[in-house]
């Protein structure tokens, strides 16, 4: 079964779930801003281009500087979401990140959420990696790495992060790629204090695409992601103000949102993209963490595909299907039984 296949079933799956209304979309209702209700540039100006009606934002990175956005206020607990088109072609090196963050107020004890793309070789499959920090817990990262079922960069993908006092959720489009559970064990390690949304490109030639052996080449240059349809819900707040704010309602707004709740189709979605694309879990690297840290959730088919380090046995699904069809000699090849499980 070669690697588009596997892309174009995951894809026709979500087709259907979304045709026969199996399942309500997360994001019917969502309460979009312009830039300038929401957000400030934040470097790199003359690489950042609004649009004349002020919904969307280009991000572009030349050999002079990278660009970004933040948000004007920052939020005790919130659901941060963007449409984006990463930029195309060669962009190996080049991080284009969307990400929430308190680092510049606390920059020893800061909090991070992030949704972070790795660059990409033209034909291949685009890579990103959710993560996340409390309290400067750096040390300790939590980090995921997926590849995506489509090309981001052809048209626009919703990415979303909620972040309650119980739970976080990674959101591509109307899948649920990453759900965190709040426990007490987790203790500081839990992002708890009042974080801003950023988005940005940037030259990571050192290490984003396969380790840093591919860098950045800018004869490709400018490369530009684009970004529209802003949503921002959450308890704005001023991070150093004395008197506390109340943002009991927010919360509870929040947590009333269908983007809060993982229903079965949904879930049953998370499970098959795990599965099918994640290739590298903290979770599971049991070289990094002897014991995994108290938020994972162990599972047992998950498990079972990593080695000790959180990286895919035998390079993965598509690396034994490759093997598997060269040593076929027929023309036909036979369906793969994992296959027929995800129909």
């Amino acid at each position: 079964m070669s690697k588009l296949s596997y892309n174009l079933i995951f894809s026709i799956i979500i087709f259907v779930f979304l045709c026969l209304g199996l399942r309500s979309s997360a994001f019917t209702n969502l309460n979009t801003l312009s830039f300038e209700e929401s957000l400030s540039p934040l470097f790199g100006d003359a690489n950042l281009v609004r649009s004349p009606d002020d919904f969307s934002v280009r991000l572009l990175l030349d050999k002079y500087t990278g660009s970004g956005f933040i948000s004007s206020n920052m939020y005790q607990h919130g659901f941060y979401s963007s449409m984006i088109k990463l930029p195309a072609d060669y962009t190996a090196g080049v991080v284009v990140a969307f990400y929430t963050s308190n680092g510049d107020v606390f920059q020893k004890t800061h909090d991070e959420l992030d949704i972070e793309f790795l660059g990409n070789i033209k034909g291949k499959p685009w890579r990103f990696q959710t993560n996340l920090y409390g309290n400067g817990s750096t040390p300790r990262g939590r980090e995921e790495r997926y590849r995506l079922w489509f090309d981001p960069s052809k048209e626009f993908h919703r990415y979303s992060i909620l972040w309650t006092p119980h739970k976080i959720i990674f959101w591509v489009d109307d899948v649920p790629i990453r759900e965190v559970i709040r426990s007490e064990a987790m203790g500081a390690d839990y992002p708890a204090k009042p974080m801003a949304l950023y988005a940005t490109i940037w030259d990571a030639s050192d290490w984003a695409t396969s380790g840093g052996k591919y860098k950045a080449n800018y004869k490709f240059a400018p490369f530009v992601a684009e970004f529209k349809s802003f949503s921002l819900d959450g308890c704005s707040v001023d991070p150093i103000q004395e008197v506390p704010v109340d943002c009991a309602d927010s919360v509870e707004f929040l947590e009333s949102q269908d983007y809060s709740a993982i229903n079965s189709h949904q879930r049953a979605a998370m499970r098959r993209f795990r599965q099918r694309f994640m290739y590298y879990s903290y979770c599971y690297d049991t070289v990094r963490y002897p014991e995994p840290p108290p938020e994972c959730v162990i599972v047992p088919a998950e498990k079972d595909r990593f080695r000790d380090t959180g990286r895919l046995k035998f390079g993965g699904t598509e690396a034994r299907e490759r093997r598997r069809n060269r040593r076929q000699q027929r023309p036909e090849i036979e369906s793969d039984p994992d296959e027929r499980k995800l129909l």
